[in-house]
């Protein structure tokens, strides 16, 4: 493990109340390692009574999903996730939650957002098709087992106490 400032070997150093921490003598200071920070959407249209699922180029159905970039707030990228893969516009949106996803080794994000009217226009090279489904037809089309799974379920049990 290197510093991700200074590019010196790092040592694992005791840190109170934190155990054995990465620490790096040339900068003097703990090293926690970083990991990437992401946002999951249920999208939902102005009813709130349909989910859009989409068909991700890995085959999966899954919900809208985006990495936050720096400097950038997770709200924001809300907005300009959800206008790159479908083109649709976010009116509303509550945050529901988080989740680390250790397969990408990322902190997950989940929103459920409100979307206008319009027409899908999907974006190619991360989406293959997306459909507007009801809550149980949602259910059964997510891949199961999956992050995407466990907030499609808190944003359905939201939605049905009309929280959103």
């Amino acid at each position: 493990m290197f510093c991700q400032d200074c590019g010196n070997k790092l040592t694992l150093k005791f840190c109170e109340n934190e155990g054995l921490v990465p620490y790096c003598d040339e900068c003097g200071e703990f090293k926690f390692p970083p990991f990437k920070t992401a946002v999951s959407m249920a999208v939902v249209n102005k009813s709130q009574d349909r989910i859009l699922i989409a068909k991700h180029t890995n085959g999966d159905n899954l919900l809208l999903a985006g990495y936050v970039k720096k400097g950038e707030a997770a709200e924001k990228t809300i907005i300009r996730e959800i206008r790159e893969e479908t083109g649709l516009n976010a009116v509303k949106h509550r945050y529901i939650g988080s989740r680390y996803h250790e397969p990408r080794n990322v902190l997950m994000l989940g929103f459920v957002v409100v979307v206008s009217e319009g027409e899908v226009k999907l974006n190619a090279d991360e989406i293959t098709e997306a459909k507007w489904c009801d809550f149980d037809e949602a259910l059964r089309l997510v891949c199961h087992d999956s992050t995407a799974e466990y907030f499609l379920k808190t944003a359905i049990a939201e939605l049905k106490k009309g929280k959103i």
